[in-house]
């Protein structure tokens, strides 16, 4: 369940999105949009107002990154194939949008079909979970909460994805709140109904939030996502690009139950399977924001896949929710990808399971969910 980044990055060359840097790059921009909409920055929300909702919620869209051949190397081809994979799949149950730099947009329209919206955007790497922005809905509409990305805590140069968020925002024309704290989309899960997991090891960090408590932490998140229960569980500090963020450990399937990756009982006990059983231990224990215990569900890691990397992420709970679908990996152990499909069927009835494979993406560090962000509908809208 190790999670790590490329080190080294692209260098993009022009504007997000049509529009150029310099006309939405101003943090306290206040430009008048259609409609009076403004891309200025908006109050921070209490928790009557914006929440975060689920991904089950129906979306407007999938927002994705294409990868750079700066980063990736020898290893471009393999990781487009996968990015291309992830995009058509989650393209047969709702729009997608992709971000490429401007030199690599023919090749990703051609590797992604005419079912994939590829837009010209200065970007740095493919995780977007991380750089884009996290969306919130609320009596106003819906806003998006820019966390501040900083390379995940200054471990990589990001450029052009620190200002993924705030491009995206002046795209779609939609409010955007500007965190008082940093940390990234993969770093936080919720359950859409007042409940939020986050590991500490990722927020409460020197690397993202000198000086502040995990209490400062804590309020912060409240406030932006409309929640009111935050479960904190350890993680793993320093041992991989992310400080071990939580979309790869443990998932909200629906309010009150929670799938967690689980380690196969042989595997070498190390900082990841402890960090696993304090996990679980903590969740069992734990109760959501009506008060609820959590149901814990197993969701096996693979064991018969070769030999990967010492990076490569086997984890199944790092899947995608779509409307209609749910995009998960398939890392070519037969028996546990078909028990993972299997698993993730029942929990989320009636929704199509489509299984992809993404063993370059795997060695990365990542999966399906870490390259995905959505665009979720206004309450107004999603009926």
């Amino acid at each position: 369940m190790r999670m790590s980044r490329r080190r080294t990055l692209q260098t993009a060359l022009f504007g997000a999105l049509g529009v150029p840097l310099s006309a939405c790059g101003t943090q306290d921009s206040d430009r008048a949009e259609p409609g009076g909409a403004s891309t200025s920055p908006v109050a921070a929300p209490s928790a009557g107002g914006w929440r975060m909702p689920e991904e089950t919620h129906p979306h407007e869209l999938t927002y994705m990154s294409w990868p750079t051949r700066r980063i990736w190397s020898s290893d471009i081809r393999g990781v487009r194939a996968d990015i291309a994979g992830i995009a058509r799949a989650v393209a047969q149950f709702e729009p997608v949008v992709l971000l490429a730099n401007e030199q690599d947009v023919k090749a990703a329209r051609q590797a992604c079909g005419s079912g994939v919206e590829v837009i010209p955007v200065a970007v740095d790497d493919l995780w977007m979970r991380d750089t884009g922005p996290t969306f919130v809905l609320g009596p106003q509409g819906i806003a998006g909460v820019d966390l501040n990305f900083n390379g995940w805590g200054n471990k990589q140069p990001h450029d052009h994805d620190g200002r993924v968020a705030r491009a995206v925002l002046d795209d779609e024309r939609v409010k955007r709140i500007p965190a008082p704290i940093t940390g990234e989309g993969g770093a936080i899960e919720v359950d859409g109904v007042g409940t939020l997991m986050a590991t500490e090891s990722c927020l409460v960090n020197a690397n993202r939030n000198p000086g502040k408590s995990r209490e400062d932490i804590e309020r912060a998140l409240k406030t932006l996502f409309g929640v009111t229960t935050v479960i904190w569980v350890d993680g793993v500090r320093g041992h991989d690009i992310t400080d071990y963020h939580i979309d790869a450990l443990a998932r909200f399937s629906a309010p009150g139950t929670v799938v967690m990756s689980t380690p196969d009982p042989q595997a070498p006990k190390d900082v990841w399977t402890a960090a696993y059983h304090q996990a679980r231990t903590v969740l069992e224990r734990a109760v959501d924001a009506r008060g609820r215990k959590l149901e814990i569900v197993e969701l096996p890691e693979p064991v018969d896949i070769g030999r990967r990397g010492k990076e490569f992420l086997a984890s199944y709970v790092n899947y995608y929710v779509a409307n209609g679908g749910v995009v998960m990996p398939r890392f070519g152990d037969k028996r546990a990808d078909a028990d993972a499909a299997s698993i993730v069927r029942d929990l989320y009835p009636g929704r199509k399971v489509v299984q992809v494979p993404v063993d370059t993406l795997g060695e990365g560090g990542g999966g399906i969910h870490c390259a995905t962000q959505q665009l979720p509908k206004t309450e107004r809208t999603s009926g």
